[in-house]
């Protein structure tokens, strides 16, 4: 018997909740070990890949089979999107305290607060990105935005805005694998 795509098994999620159960299972090990290395705290690895799959299954139906069925591109943008939101928050937190005089006690809880460091390398890694890939990719996860969207902010195709976001995402995985950072530094 042949292995359903990811495509199918997000397609089949609607009345078969074992196919969404079985993308989770190709995917979490690698979204948490990815989360885990930009964090360096298991739990907030944890809780945001918890995040990560909870937004896959919300947005099941927008999900665009690009790549042959594959849909890991497309859970580590989500992923990429949730740690993003996840440091921006502290950090408005961290303001808001510091505006209004209120100091913490540490806690276990503060000590895995996110921090800028999460996403050390990822600038390098976007600004050496040619600048049409670059833009597409942060309309398509900062703002969320449709394909059909990006390419007319873009003036070009839905398809086109489609491979730039696919080649922006593929040379951001070669370059922020863990031994590639090290050579960054």
């Amino acid at each position: 018997m042949r292995a359903r795509t990811d495509a199918q098994l997000l397609s089949q999620a609607e009345t078969d909740p074992s196919a969404f159960r079985e993308l989770y299972n190709r995917y979490a090990e690698a979204v948490v070990g990815y989360l885990r290395r930009r964090t360096r705290d298991e739990q907030a690895a944890l809780d945001l890949t918890a995040e990560t799959f909870a937004e896959a299954w919300l947005s099941r139906g927008r999900f665009r089979d690009e790549l042959d069925g594959n849909a890991g591109p497309w859970l580590f943008a989500i992923a990429r999107h949730k740690l993003l939101v996840s440091v921006r928050r502290a950090g408005i937190e961290t303001r808001a305290r510091a505006r209004l005089g209120v100091q913490l006690p540490p806690t276990e809880v503060q000590a895995s607060d996110p921090t800028e460091t999460w996403l050390d390398g990822l600038d390098e890694a976007l600004a050496d990105l040619p600048e049409a890939q670059r833009d597409a990719l942060r309309l398509r996860v900062e703002q969320d935005l449709a394909y059909e969207q990006i390419g007319a902010a873009l003036g070009t195709t839905p398809e086109a805005a489609r491979v730039r976001v696919h080649r922006a995402l593929s040379a951001l995985r070669r370059r922020l694998t863990p031994n590639s950072l090290e050579t960054m530094r």
